[in-house]
């Protein structure tokens, strides 16, 4: 069968392995806080505001914290850390985030960064094998950040639009749980087509993924999640992972609303989804790989002998906020009823405000963590397949106390919402949780020349 996906031209690199920028996941990296999830209390002003700080270091080394809390993109921590390593000392222990797992910023600041390691969501669902195999047979190269996420959230769109019966949001949205959570027949990325097949025919499915479970809770997160803590490799021109674990919420079975029974479907008709991610802008080196992942669930179905096509359109979000608006918009005219996208938080939230919720699309985001998705007045038309970073607030004030045997921190973050969020998360946890303190909470602007001030602020006693 002839595949229907419109393509476009990849970028030059996309799908390589070891270069994985995780900071798809992330808020807008214009530095501009335009999450539009409301105020953060952020400073936009020269990028070194001081919040919440505490008085007592908590022991650190020296008059300093003991961990420094970086969060942000590739983009500026070059500089940033370049700036870091040209002091007299560093003996901090580095925590970061995904937004900073780039396996080439070591060769770009010139150092080995062996004081930094890192927590990022990972794939650790049940059928993590089986997706890899897939992704390497069909592009001869190894998943990276965020593709399994991508696999996933279009497997269950594809799913419930089957379920549903017909290119509708309001009707793929009553399927969304019915198709991943239990019960049902378990069907994974090896078995897609039959899962596609059963829920045709009204039969209950459980749809285990490559990412995770894909339980959907009442926010349309995932119940559970896997997170690597990693460390760059210098000489691999990688991040390594260390390990791997898993966690999950209070409700690991998930929970929600959902139809009754799943409705079925004829195999005479065409299935429409979207994809919304970035091939260009900041974030095109992970957003290149992400399509392609996303890709595949098409693919198997359209190489099936189900008779039932997927038309799978992509629009490149650019990695800014106006220019996912418009590609949604452009999804939204040819009739397309779900979407796997967007990828930054700062994006995600106003082209789910502007466009996915009004027009009552269903989004679903493979890499948008920011903690304001979850709280989103959304009718219950946004999900996502990355956990929010509520719960990766809480796995780095853990790897910070129990990996690094720290008891003070300081954070450097990204001034806009999903730096200042995650800040003020593990700050919270680390200190609530964990008993230690934190003395500073310093917010920096992407692009500046030198970030000397905002590291001093943040190392200050």
């Amino acid at each position: 069968m002839v595949r229907k996906i419109k393509r476009r031209d990849f970028l030059a690199g996309a799908g390589a392995a070891g270069i994985t920028t995780a900071a798809g996941c992330i808020g807008s990296p214009d530095g501009g806080g335009d999450g539009g999830g409301g105020s953060t209390g952020t400073s936009t002003n020269g990028g070194s505001e001081n919040t919440e700080a505490s008085t007592d270091s908590g022991g650190g080394s020296g008059d300093g914290p003991g961990l420094l809390v970086v969060i942000g993109y590739p983009e500026s921590g070059i500089q940033l850390f370049r700036d870091y390593y040209s002091r007299a000392t560093t003996d901090e222990d580095i925590l970061v985030p995904d937004g900073l797992r780039d396996g080439d910023l070591p060769n770009q600041v010139g150092n080995d960064m062996n004081n930094v390691v890192g927590t990022a969501p990972a794939s650790g669902g049940p059928n993590q094998q089986s997706f890899t195999q897939l992704f390497q047979q069909q592009y001869d190269s190894a998943p990276s950040v965020f593709t399994s996420q991508s696999y996933d959230s279009v497997a269950t769109l594809i799913l419930a639009n089957v379920a549903a019966g017909e290119n509708s949001g309001p009707a793929i949205r009553s399927q969304m749980r019915n198709v991943v959570n239990p019960p049902g027949t378990d069907i994974g990325p090896e078995n897609l087509v039959e899962g596609v097949r059963m829920v045709a025919n009204g039969e209950d499915i459980n749809y285990q993924g490559a990412s995770s479970t894909v339980n959907f809770d009442e926010n349309g997160d995932p119940a559970s999640a896997a997170y690597a803590i990693w460390e760059f490799a210098r000489q691999q021109n990688a991040a390594e992972t260390l390990s791997t674990e898993t966690f999950e919420s209070d409700s690991p079975d998930g929970t929600g609303p959902s139809a009754d029974s799943v409705s079925g479907s004829s195999m005479d008709r065409t299935v429409q989804v979207g994809i919304l991610l970035p091939e260009t802008g900041d974030l095109a080196s992970v957003g290149g790989p992400m399509i392609q992942a996303a890709q595949i669930p098409p693919m198997q179905v359209n190489d099936s002998d189900l008779g039932l096509t997927v038309d799978a359109q992509v629009q490149d979000t650019q990695t800014q906020p106006e220019a996912g608006i418009s590609g949604a918009e452009a999804l939204v005219n040819d009739g397309v009823p779900a979407v796997c996208g967007t990828a930054s938080s700062g994006v995600n939230v106003p082209v789910s405000q502007e466009v996915f919720i009004p027009n009552e699309i269903v989004g679903c985001s493979p890499s948008s963590t920011a903690l304001n998705v979850s709280t989103l007045e959304d009718d219950d038309f946004i999900f996502r397949t990355a956990p929010s970073d509520f719960l990766q607030g809480r796995v780095m004030a853990q790897v910070g106390t129990d990996r690094l045997g720290t008891t003070s921190a300081a954070t450097l973050f990204v001034n806009n919402e999903y730096g200042q969020q995650l800040s003020n998360r593990f700050a919270e946890v680390y200190q609530s949780e964990f008993g230690g303190q934190v003395s500073q909470q310093v917010a920096f602007n992407i692009g500046e020349s030198s970030y000397t001030s905002v590291i001093e602020q943040a190392l200050s006693a």
